[in-house]
């Protein structure tokens, strides 16, 4: 590492680093990762929402906060947090802080030396029987033995992965009680789920359109944020069909939910009850405006709200609702969910 200790005379001379580990108040050092961290514009959230990665093309940090939809560099993050009128006004702002930095720190700044982080490939797997502690997981969420069958997910004893670093691989065994893959009608693993750990509780493996090979062209298609939540609505409503892109994040490409949308007679998205949820249900409904927004006001999500609550009281409230109204006929205000939407992001 290279320590910096004298003052600097303008922008290109401040560490991108520093910058993001200053005003982000970062417990680690920036040394080529990518983390993921609360949004610095929505401290209060649960999930966090904001990546801090490294471009490896062209050798810096940038950032995404997918709860607000903001997104750029280091300079584009501080004006966004202080509220600066100009970039220009930014730099000379990020100039005056660094300097002040290194005066009030002895050691300076230590400029860290750039690791290559190569992300890890599943190698192997090995699919187990089902167990009670399975049942006692899944059925938390009113989801039995049929339905992970009809949807492909099996449980894992235990997962391989690897990686390729200065011509050596290195190889990661994984072995834990709730791990399950989620696999196509062909036997292909598409995804890794760990519920029961902090980090990485999804690994993709390919990409691939969940619930896509389930479809039956019934009246109603729903976009949801995850397989499980898609099997927690199903369970509750046999005649609808759904898909779950790999993430909230995710866009699902227009060619092709152009052409399954036309199957049905009404399609409607339900995504998390949180920010980045909502602003992807406007992203959407944006670019498909076939699609109508649907809202749950309960936990975070349809899985979570049934855990959370009991799948029996979140039935009698969809039965009861706006939400079982739409989904019955294929009809809803969407504006007045818009507006809902709107509401909590202001």
């Amino acid at each position: 590492m290279i320590s910096t200790k004298i003052l600097i005379p303008d922008i290109k001379s401040v560490p991108i680093t520093w910058v993001f580990e200053h005003y982000c108040r970062l417990d680690q050092k920036l040394t080529g990762q990518d983390i993921k961290i609360k949004s610095v514009f929505n401290p209060s959230e649960r999930t966090p929402s904001m990546c801090i990665y490294f471009k490896q093309d062209k050798e810096k940090y940038y950032y995404k906060d997918f709860s607000t939809d903001n997104g750029g560099d280091c300079i584009d993050l501080v004006q966004k947090m202080l509220g600066i009128d100009t970039r220009l006004n930014t730099m000379h702002k990020l100039v005056r802080d660094y300097n002040e930095f290194v005066l009030h720190n002895n050691g300076g700044y230590d400029l860290q030396v750039f690791k290559q982080y190569n992300k890890y490939k599943i190698d192997r797997y090995e699919v187990r029987q089902w167990n009670t502690l399975d049942k006692g997981y899944w059925g938390k969420y009113g989801i039995g033995s049929k339905m992970l069958e009809h949807y492909n997910i099996k449980p894992l004893s235990s997962y391989s992965m690897f990686k390729e670093e200065d011509g050596i691989y290195k190889v990661l065994n994984i072995e834990g009680s709730n791990i399950y893959g989620y696999f196509k009608k062909d036997g292909t693993l598409v995804k890794i789920y760990q519920p029961k750990v902090q980090k990485k509780k999804f690994l993709k493996v390919k990409d691939y359109v969940q619930g896509s090979e389930q479809l039956f062209g019934n009246d109603l298609l729903v976009i949801v944020s995850s397989l499980k939540d898609g099997m927690c609505l199903k369970k509750m409503y046999p005649h609808i069909d759904f898909l779950a892109p790999d993430s909230e994040n995710t866009m699902i490409k227009k060619e092709y939910l152009n052409i399954v949308s036309g199957n049905y007679k009404s399609c409607y998205i339900l995504f998390d009850n949180d920010d980045a949820g909502n602003r992807a249900t406007i992203k959407y409904c944006n670019q498909f405006l076939y699609l109508k927004p649907l809202y749950l006001p309960f936990s975070k999500d349809i899985s979570d709200s049934v855990k959370d609550h009991g799948y029996q009281k979140i039935k009698e409230y969809l039965d009861n609702s706006e939400v079982k109204k739409c989904l019955e006929t294929g009809s809803i205000l969407a504006s007045k969910v818009i507006q809902k939407i709107g509401a909590r992001l202001e």
